[in-house]
């Protein structure tokens, strides 16, 4: 997930749910909690008979090099497809069929790469629709253990953990992480925590140090695999739900104070510490992808292009740009389902803007501290990279190696 997978095109989420992993629940480390609005309520538009289908699917590991990774449209027409790999932004050449019914890609992957796939496309109406899905693709026997996050070479921010996440569950826990050491040349203590069977995250106790490297040595039968990246400097922005302001702190020196809205009474907007996973210039947000619809069963809002949306829970809360609400919103009223929305304009276009200089000025793994919120809770640790939210000698605990 590095800063570097960002796409220009328009993305289409199941935002507010989140992805797949998206589920009401507790705070349980580990746990998903209940799915949050990520946008007001707009007015749904007019919805497109076409549909969009991408093989793999969404949140796919192990996919092979020579799979059929497909892109196909129903009742429509496709305009526009692109893959890209999120680690360095190199988009994957694609042929769309004769007939625009179909993309894949002229060639094989390249082995565990994280891709991302966005797809466009319109009905016999000329009405949009838009899909996505991410997918990794299997590493060579023996290189790799489980899918490892922050990817190989980037450079993110100081909340980042490093996150190992296995296809099936773990049982021996003691001897899959005596596998992985990860080390900072800040010399901070570093330690694992299972956040459930499928799980594996690594941090210090204190988030890592500004401009240092971490490296990580994966160790199978013998064959042993190193991953670096680095820290980028430090950037802490805290949203004070009660006064409405985000108040952006780098290295320790205030250098923004922004107002926002964050989540109304109905939709309250978690307590805690997150960090940004996922940065998207456009994104599609659609009321119906967790329940929220009007009587005829249209969804309670459907906005084609969120602008500067970047994720801070699995669960589907976003800090994004909001073109919607009037000027007298932002550092007012708190009028979302639970996202924190920034002033901006359709399109995302003024760089001048609150959301497009935020989106600009963050790195993938930024830490953003909710407070004040009137929903009490605190954002699970397991819900997104909210690991920051354990106390310290908690993580310790949930070592399998002591």
């Amino acid at each position: 997930m590095a800063t570097a997978g960002v796409l220009g095109g328009v993305l289409a989420l199941t935002v507010l749910g989140g992805t797949s992993n998206a589920a009401t629940g507790d705070n349980n480390p580990g746990t998903p909690q209940k799915s949050q609005a990520p946008a007001d309520q707009t007015g749904a538009q007019d919805a497109s008979d076409a549909r969009i289908e991408i093989t793999s699917g969404e949140g796919a590991y192990n996919v092979g090099i020579d799979d059929p990774v497909k892109v196909t449209v129903s009742d429509g027409q496709l305009t526009k497809v692109t893959m890209t790999a999120t680690a360095t932004g190199a988009e994957v050449p694609g042929t769309v069929s004769a007939d625009g019914t179909s993309w894949k890609p002229n060639g094989p992957l390249a082995p565990a790469t994280r891709y991302q796939v966005a797809a466009d496309a319109v009905d016999a109406k000329k009405r949009p629709v838009s899909g996505n899905a991410t997918i990794t693709t299997v590493s060579p026997a023996n290189d790799f253990i489980g899918h490892l996050s922050p990817e190989n070479g980037s450079t993110v921010g100081v909340g980042m953990p490093v996150t190992v996440n296995f296809g099936t569950a773990i049982s021996n826990k003691a001897a899959v992480e005596s596998e992985i050491q990860v080390s900072s040349s800040s010399g901070q203590q570093v330690v694992g925590h299972w956040l459930n069977d499928n799980r594996l995250d690594f941090r210090p106790e204190n988030y890592w140090k500004p401009g240092s490297t971490v490296t990580v040595k994966l160790t199978r039968q013998g064959i042993q695999k190193t991953v670096t990246f680095k820290i980028g400097r430090s950037q802490i922005s805290t949203v004070d739900a009660k006064t409405k302001q985000m108040t952006v702190v780098r290295d320790g020196k205030t250098i923004k104070t922004i107002p926002i809205s964050s989540g109304s009474p109905e939709h309250p907007t978690y307590n805690g510490q997150m960090v940004i996973s996922e940065k998207f210039r456009h994104v599609h947000m659609n009321g119906s992808t967790v329940g929220l619809t009007e009587k005829d069963g249209k969804p309670s809002y459907d906005i084609k292009a969120v602008p500067h949306a970047m994720r801070l829970t699995d669960s589907g809360t976003f800090i994004h740009g909001n073109y919607w609400g009037a000027d007298s919103v932002f550092g007012k009223v708190n009028t979302s389902h639970g996202c924190v929305g920034l002033k901006d304009i359709r399109g995302g276009g003024n760089d001048k803007l609150p959301a497009a200089w935020f989106f600009d000025n963050s790195l993938i793994g930024d830490v953003v501290i909710v407070k004040n919120s009137q929903d009490k809770a605190t954002v699970a640790p397991g819900n997104g990279l909210g690991d920051w939210n354990m106390p310290w000698t908690e993580w310790v605990s949930g070592s399998a190696t002591g």
